[in-house]
């Protein structure tokens, strides 16, 4: 983590920061003349009627507001795709290799390639997957008015610089972006690969905990929020936004960065991923993998997720005289997984990092052949799963693939194959 880059804690808390001192003014949102010069602008994540406890906001007093740019014009991103599409599916088993480091130079955004997705972006309904693999930095800025972002860095650390301030994101940590706000992405080393979660549906939140009790999964606490920092520079820049499954981009007279101050509960955050507080069986049996959820968007059927962010990472099992890896299964909710580093404990071979499957509604799957037949036979002891972070995109609508991924080259053909060796011992 950079020395320089200072952070509040604790989603859902609301934030007060300032860079000039006396920027933010006392008892009013909106006084006649803004400190410094500044304008007041307020941006809504929810409804203006939302109720309180999820109505998110924040108001932001900057060198210039967000109505100051150019008439649009199209901008072309030939493998950024949205939802829904027409396209038939099949309830086949997917499996890809790594998606692969560029070969030209390119940069995040325009990096992005569409693996899969459902539900309908203009009805606030489900999510898209997309892999992302580029070598330069963004010199453009960029919004995204169809959902918010979570980042997955699966190689390469990250700068994420956006209005409210900056976020340093690395392998085994995510960050989310906000709906709506703009900001750069800047590489710190050569190379980056990672997954994003564009979200159509409601904002992420943390899992509700139940009879788990008040502490335990992703806490609170340990979710930082970027403080205060602004660009202000004299030149034009350029921005890109996506709208309604289509990009747009506008020139601006100075960089969009160039908010002073904020105060309020919407804004960007990050979390590493070694935080998450480990729940599981101490007695029998292999608990849902609902117990891994570190956020989730919930729909508005209780308990079903527009999309659920479930992580796998080290973790000890003691079960006796249990299958300790997960369970076979078809489920009413569809999985999208990724592999961080190290390796799945329910794939010995094939599933490597920066790799991906999909695993539909009700779609057989589970371990492998050798993990069934190591799993079955091996002596009951306390194991820890060490050196690994597998995690999983989890919604109930059923995902469609986009015609990329699977004529990619990536495609592993025979992923049928590591279920083949399972023979019928009926006695």
């Amino acid at each position: 983590m950079s020395s320089k880059i200072h952070y509040e804690s604790g989603l859902g808390n609301y934030i007060s920061t300032e860079v000039v001192k006396n920027t933010l003014p006392l008892g009013q949102n909106s006084p006649q003349k803004v400190a410094h010069g500044l304008y007041a602008e307020q941006i809504n994540g929810s409804a203006f009627t939302a109720p309180r406890a999820r109505n998110l906001r924040s108001w932001m007093y900057r060198i210039l507001p967000s109505a100051v740019h150019s008439e649009f014009k199209p901008y072309k991103h030939s493998s950024w795709q949205s939802f829904p599409i027409n396209d038939q599916q099949s309830p086949l088993q997917l499996r890809w290799d790594p998606f692969p480091f560029p070969k030209i130079d390119v940069n995040l955004i325009d990096s992005v390639t569409t693996y899969c997705g459902n539900g309908n972006l203009k009805m606030n309904v489900g999510c898209a997957v997309h892999m992302y693999s580029c070598n330069e930095s963004m010199k453009d800025y960029f919004s995204n008015a169809d959902g918010q972002m979570l980042f997955v860095p699966q190689e390469g650390a990250l700068l994420l610089a956006t209005e409210m301030g900056q976020l340093e994101v690395s392998p085994n940590e995510i960050a989310v972006i906000p709906r709506g706000i703009k900001f750069k992405a800047e590489l710190l080393g050569k190379n980056a690969r990672g997954y994003i979660c564009e979200n159509y549906g409601s904002p992420f939140q943390l899992p509700e905990l139940g009879p788990i009790g008040a502490n335990g999964l992703a806490n609170a606490r340990d979710f930082k929020i970027p403080t205060a920092w602004f660009e202000d520079t004299k030149k034009t820049v350029r921005w890109i936004t996506k709208f309604g499954g289509n990009f747009w981009s506008s020139e601006l007279k100075q960089s969009p960065l160039n908010v002073v101050g904020w105060h309020g509960n919407y804004y960007p955050y990050k979390y590493n991923l070694n935080d998450f507080n480990t729940i599981g069986s101490i007695s029998f049996d292999h608990p849902d993998p609902s117990i891994f959820t570190v956020l989730t968007s919930p729909s508005v059927d209780t308990g079903t997720a527009n999309i659920d962010f479930v992580i796998f990472p080290p973790r000890w099992l003691v079960g006796e005289n249990t299958f300790r890896p997960p369970y076979y299964h078809r489920n009413y909710m569809s999985e999208f997984m990724g592999l961080i580093h190290g390796e799945y404990d329910a794939k010995k071979e094939g599933f490597l990092p920066g790799g991906a499957s999909l695993h539909n509604r009700m779609s057989g799957h589970g371990p492998d052949a050798i993990t069934f037949e190591n799993a079955s036979a091996e002596n009951l002891k306390p194991q820890k799963i060490e050196n690994t972070m597998a995690f999983m995109f989890e919604s109930q609508y059923p995902f469609d693939v986009t015609p990329s991924p699977l004529n990619s080259g990536l495609l592993q053909k025979n992923y049928l194959s590591c279920w083949k060796d399972l023979k019928p011992q009926y006695k």
